[in-house]
């Protein structure tokens, strides 16, 4: 059995008391078991949380979590959560456990440990945040814990750089690998130095496999990866492999093992992924671990000249914004490159903004992260894609900030060089989405609803009716004339009730009248709209009545009725008494409008 180059587990840690930190041990007397390496990956999705330990014993195991909320007196919550742990024999003769958490709200604070009952790991912590919108994470490039020769060194420089970019971002979402975790694929001790930073319990890590990891299954054993598919770039039977995907607010990661040249696999996983979830994402983002477009010792290998003779046109093809990648401990960022040619033959090196057109991809090649190894420039003429290169063989992390119409990259010193001092910038580009060529937009402002309004007015300057000159007619005089029309005009929303209704004085000559109750009319509708209905007729009171003396009613509407404008009239009957004195007599309609 694989033996630990420390002990990390004493039976006096076993407590309820809650500590926010990560990759310490219980155990008691029941259950010896040791819990070690414990990482939190990305899921899926937003509402997920992946898991992965190693237990020094084949027990069963669970991950519960549970909102910080309920941390009362340090006391991990009864009501937690359990999610059963799957796992097996790792290649150290230890066993590997994975869980997927799941149903996870956003802007949540959460906790949760691993283990068995009476026998958990420390509690860690970790909050989820919105679930779209802006967002920003942090790339590292090769670890490499071992590769100087010296594991404490490295280790200690692997946690500062994360110290560093985490205290410079601290809502950074994800904490994502270029590959080469560790020098040796099979050392235990050296994922261990690798995995003890307490960030790595507490922001998801994206691991990406690389030569150094490849040559083991310890890395397959290590990183519970969201939706891996074994068969594209896959491993061997003592080597990891496989190609994942997952969506982080609305843009697709892909993350192949560049390890395999097998390159059909790849592109058809790729080719598939896209086709099921591009549409899902606003971005989308490649990573590999051998840079294809890198400007130091490992531009000019074979294996790197073959990948970059077969990926870069369907990467193009994919619509794939960026890829990100490492191998080369130098760092670059490429112009916008199309199907394997500089897309933009007028991009300037160094552009702080560009603009891809259709199938412009921007490459990124990361430096060294923990400064286990620098590679120097090779500054080759050939190497036409490079719009920057650096090498100053200080630690480098690179900070990448996602808003729906761009990307924001930059590359900050988590070391200081001379002068310029920790977070100093190295480069710093933006990636502006560019609008599109095969859609038109529509726009259209619709204004806030005009409450509208009601009036009416006569139709025309003609305030007078001239009824002529009245003709004998049995026992009375008859005049008959049409009135001036209304018009009428209703654009409330509602649509409320509304009438006008008319009353006529008494017909005056001098000294000498008549009553206005002789005048009858008939209303009628000339115009229609706005649901406008005619009064009812009023018959002269000549035979009987009131005639026009009292208020009738010449058009009305109803409550809810359309919006609208409508035309009313009248035809006038005036029946005289044959007594009445002759002369022109005038009376006044009187018009009244409700609602």
């Amino acid at each position: 059995m694989h033996k630990r180059a420390s002990v990390r587990c004493a039976a006096a840690i076993i407590s309820l008391t809650v500590v926010f930190s990560g990759g310490a041990v219980a155990a008691n007397a029941a259950d010896s078991t040791t819990l070690t390496d414990i990482v939190l990956g990305v899921g899926s999705d937003d509402s997920q949380r992946n898991l992965a330990w190693y237990s020094s014993t084949d027990t069963a195991q669970v991950a519960q979590v549970s909102l910080a909320s309920k941390v009362v007196d340090g006391v991990f919550p009864a009501t937690a959560t359990s999610f059963t742990a799957t796992g097996g024999l790792t290649t150290s003769n230890e066993y590997n456990r994975f869980v997927t958490v799941t149903g996870l709200k956003e802007n949540t604070d959460y906790v949760y440990r691993v283990g068995s009952e009476g026998n958990w790991s420390a509690t860690s912590k970790f909050r989820t945040q919105d679930f779209d919108g802006d967002f920003n994470f942090l790339f590292f490039g090769d670890p490499q814990i071992g590769s100087s020769g010296n594991v404490a060194n490295d280790t200690a420089g692997w946690a500062d750089t994360l110290n560093v970019a985490t205290s410079a971002y601290p809502d950074a979402e994800m904490l994502f690998s270029a590959g080469d975790q560790v020098e040796s694929a099979n050392s235990e001790p050296q994922y261990e130095a690798f995995l003890s930073p307490n960030q790595l319990r507490q922001i998801p890590f994206v691991a990406t496999n690389g030569n150094h990891d490849v040559g083991s299954k310890a890395y397959e054993q290590h990183f519970n990866t969201p939706n891996v598919d074994r068969t594209a770039g896959a491993g061997s039977a003592t080597g990891s492999g496989g190609d994942y995907w997952f969506i982080h607010k609305d843009v697709l990661f892909m993350n192949i093992n560049s390890n395999s040249r097998d390159f059909t696999s790849h592109i058809k996983w790729m080719t598939d992924v896209v086709a099921a979830h591009g549409a899902e994402a606003k971005w989308s983002m490649l990573a590999f671990h051998h840079s294809i477009y890198s400007p130091a010792v490992h531009a000019t290998d074979t294996d790197a000249v073959d990948r970059r003779n077969n990926l870069p046109t369907t990467i193009s093809n994919l619509g794939i914004d960026v890829v990100l990648q490492g191998h080369d401990h130098a760092y670059a960022r490429s112009y916008l490159i199309r199907n394997g040619q500089k897309a933009d033959a007028a991009e300037v090196a160094g552009a702080d903004s560009v603009v891809p057109g259709p199938g412009g991809v921007l490459y990124v090649t990361a430096n060294s992260s923990s400064g286990s190894k620098y590679y120097g420039l090779q500054n080759k003429p050939e190497f036409w894609w490079l719009s920057v290169q650096n090498q100053e063989q200080v630690r480098n992390y690179t900070a990448l900030e996602v808003t729906d119409d761009a990307i924001n990259i930059k590359t900050l010193r988590s070391q200081a060089n001379g002068a310029m001092a920790v977070n100093s910038l190295v480069d710093q580009v933006t990636i502006n989405k560019a609008p599109e060529t095969d859609t038109q937009e529509l726009q259209v402002t619709v204004p806030k609803a005009d409450a509208g309004e009601f009036g009416w007015s006569i139709d025309g300057t003609n305030a007078l009716v001239d009824l002529g000159t009245a003709t004998e007619s049995g026992d009375h005089y008859a005049a008959v004339g049409t009135l001036n029309p209304i018009r009428v005009t209703d654009t409330r929303v509602a649509g409320p009730e509304w009438s006008i209704s008319a009353q006529v004085s008494d017909f005056t000559s001098g000294s000498t009248s008549f009553s206005g109750k002789y005048l009858g009319w008939t209303p009628t509708v000339v115009e229609a709209g706005g649901g406008a209905v005619a009064g009812a007729k009023v018959e002269s009171g000549f035979e009987g009545g009131n005639g026009l003396s009292v208020s009738s009613t010449l058009g009305s509407a109803a409550t809810g009725h359309a919006r609208g404008s409508a035309k009313l009239g009248a035809g006038l009957d005036l029946q005289i008494p044959m007594d009445a004195t002759d002369g022109t007599y005038k009376a006044t309609v009187t018009l009244t409008a409700l609602s």
